[in-house]
């Protein structure tokens, strides 16, 4: 059997690799999204934890699926890409994949900015049904400052370990996005160690690649890279 671990973003949730997650479980996978400690929406969750509690409840779901599975994957989004990128470089993984991932810490200034926007495009009635508007509002709201240093600390300290992954390793990154750097992405390629990886870009996706018109190029990007590791051990047998 096949297990696949996806790790959400800071402040975020489940739900919101929902697509990717619903897309894995087709294909009769083990897959697990846990829901990281204090992500339970709102703000009182998240200043009762430290970015340690993020790392042991990826820890315990990855070592089950490592005992409950021939082959793990694992799928990382922004802070959970540093978080799987972790996880990689210290448990026996298969394939790792990395999307938007937040390998230096998202940018505050950009999202003040885009809030703005919306803000003034809103007074207008524009962007009552924005999916992006709503969802980066509710992030927004529902984080306190302890917790965004928290993820900052935990960046720093995780970031050394992409040296140490030798995986197969994807790193996706959409061109447009305004929270994590377009840099980003190319410093992990640079630094993971892997004899097999590939950087991929979208360019006109943002941080939630699968938000938009890019989702179902996205899911294929993934489904490739997957299959990559039927094909290696086809090979050797």
């Amino acid at each position: 059997m096949i297990g696949c671990l996806i790790i959400h973003g800071f402040a975020g949730r489940p739900q919101e690799v929902g697509d990717i997650e619903r897309h894995l479980r087709k294909k009769n996978w083990l897959v697990y999204c846990p829901e990281l400690p204090g992500h339970d929406g709102t703000r009182a969750g998240l200043k009762s934890v430290t970015y340690k509690h993020w790392l042991f409840k990826a820890k315990v779901a990855l070592e089950e699926l490592l005992e409950r599975c021939e082959k793990v994957f694992v799928v990382g989004f922004s802070m959970g890409g540093m978080i799987a990128s972790y996880l990689a470089s210290q448990y026996p993984i298969d394939r790792l994949v990395l999307i938007s991932s937040a390998a230096y810490y998202i940018n505050p200034k950009q999202i003040v900015q885009d809030v703005t926007g919306w803000f003034l495009e809103g007074v207008r009635g524009e962007l009552d049904s924005d999916e992006y508007y709503q969802f980066y509002r509710e992030k927004i709201m529902r984080t306190p400052m302890t917790a965004t240093i928290e993820f900052a600390r935990m960046v720093k300290k995780l970031r050394p370990h992409l040296n140490k992954i030798t995986v197969p390793t994807l790193v996706v990154q959409g061109e447009k996005d305004g929270l994590v750097p377009h840099k980003t992405a190319e410093y992990i390629y640079d630094h993971i160690q892997s004899e097999e990886k590939k950087l991929y870009f979208f360019p006109k996706a943002k941080h939630y690649i699968w938000f938009g018109e890019h989702k179902e190029d996205l899911l294929t990007e993934m489904d490739d890279f997957f299959s990559k590791s039927s094909d290696n051990q086809a090979n050797a047998q």
